[in-house]
């Protein structure tokens, strides 16, 4: 068994933590077989339980854009660690990072630290809804935004239709307001808007998905849902989780030339620490607690170990200038590469790729919303993901979801895992 410890520490752990994970997709529920414990991570490799070494496709779903424990992001918060955990009181390391992002983004004025992306989301929401009066929103099918109940909604039986809960635990009276359109479709959006005149706060979208696996809009849908907010008093928010700093220093917005409202950030601005922050300009932001009074409040909200992680990261990418070129040749190169060998076995696939997100898809035909990537082989990708798995390269545990790149992987880390694709035998199985 190649994962022996694991297998071990994961029926320990299914006693004590529900499903034996803290966050599901963990659990190798959708690829099947027991999930890697890891152990320690740097630059571009994980090093598990059973002390075998994989190049990391994952970068913690995202953060580590520079590579895992980066020496002077280490020795920042080595510093910053000696001077206390957090304290509840304001620090001027906050403002520091705050005027950093502001001054780095287009359209925010002021931004507000919370501690996940989740809370990040949830609160942009409160806020469109305490803006403008309305109660209702509109989000697309496969985007996810966090666990909050708004966000947990499945489909009604048609897009003039109200969603349903998709777990328990929500209630219907919660998703009543929130409406669910398909993916790049602006004519979903433009009916419920029709059907719903006067009652629509925002609509909230990854720019560039990556929770459907990584799916890029298309047919100008960004700025079509731009034009469709602006005509109907409501409000545009981009969720920037992901492809915040990622995608570009100025993100989704600078990338598309989009004006969003309200913006949430997360992952790489917390350096690999536990955060959020959402950003607005100041007429918006202006209505939050405790200037204004939509309500939020965290206990661990900017605490110094993520704002100076974060800092620290937002640095070290601001002070190369080539860094999201060689970030995004290096994606390039992947997707290049790897098609070419699938191709060369016959396999059908469509890569999708933005920046330094990216997905395989097995499929036939182009994947732009929730149901194309609902549509592809993904019995082909559990095979795929468990044979990279076992020559050392760690891709996201479902064909849902997106790999991120880090500035870490090289050419030495491309040949490993183009090595690897060749021997994919899509006609075995791999076993535990």
């Amino acid at each position: 068994m190649l994962y022996q410890r694991s297998s071990a520490l994961f029926e320990e752990a299914y006693k004590y933590i529900p499903g034996g994970v803290n966050s599901p997709v963990r659990a190798f529920k959708s690829v099947g077989g027991v999930p890697i414990f890891m152990k320690s991570a740097k630059g571009a490799y994980l090093t598990d339980a059973d002390d075998r070494t994989y190049v990391d496709y994952i970068n913690s779903w995202g953060p580590a854009i520079v590579g895992h424990a980066h020496d002077e992001v280490v020795e920042a918060v080595k510093l910053q660690a000696e001077k206390g955990f957090s304290f509840g009181a304001p620090t001027e390391l906050e403002t520091e990072i705050a005027k950093f992002i502001i001054e780095n983004v287009p359209n925010i004025d002021q931004i507000r630290m919370v501690s996940s992306g989740t809370e990040a989301c949830m609160s942009a929401i409160r806020l469109a809804r305490g803006y403008t009066g309305r109660e209702k929103i509109i989000k697309f099918e496969g985007c996810y935004h966090g666990h909050s109940d708004s966000f947990l909604i499945k489909a009604g039986s048609g897009a003039a239709t109200f969603g349903n809960p998709n777990s328990p635990g929500v209630t219907s009276g919660t998703a009543k307001d929130t409406l669910l359109a398909k993916y790049n479709d602006i004519e979903q959006v433009e009916d419920l808007f029709r059907h719903n005149q006067g009652e629509i706060a925002a609509i909230i979208v990854e720019p560039v998905a990556g929770n459907m696996g990584c799916v890029l809009p298309e047919n100008n849908f960004l700025q079509n849902l731009r034009k469709v907010c602006d005509e109907n008093g409501a409000l545009l928010i981009f969720d920037e989780v992901m492809t915040g700093f990622r995608l570009g220093f100025g993100g989704a917005q600078e990338l598309f030339n989009i004006k969003a409202d309200i913006v949430t950030y997360g992952k790489v601005i917390g350096g690999g620490m536990p955060v959020g922050a959402f950003a607005a300009r100041n007429e918006i932001m202006n209505k939050l607690s405790p200037r204004g009074d939509v309500y939020q409040a965290g206990t661990l909200s900017g605490n110094p170990l993520a704002m100076r992680a974060g800092l620290t990261t937002l640095q070290l990418i601001k002070n190369n200038p080539n860094f999201y070129e060689k970030l995004n040749k290096t994606t390039e190169t992947l997707d290049f590469e790897i098609g070419k060998i699938l191709n060369s076995k016959g396999i059908a696939h469509k890569i999708n790729r933005k920046g330094s997100m990216m997905s395989v898809f097995f499929h036939t035909n182009r994947v732009s919303n929730f149901e194309e990537a609902a549509d592809s082989n993904h019995s082909l990708f559990n095979n795929f993901f468990h044979q990279l798995l076992a020559q050392g390269i760690y891709l996201p545990p479902s064909g849902y979801e997106t790999w991120f790149i880090s500035d870490a992987i090289n050419d030495t880390e491309i040949d490993k895992t183009l090595e690897a694709v060749r021997n994919f035998d899509y006609s075995d199985k791999v076993e535990d």
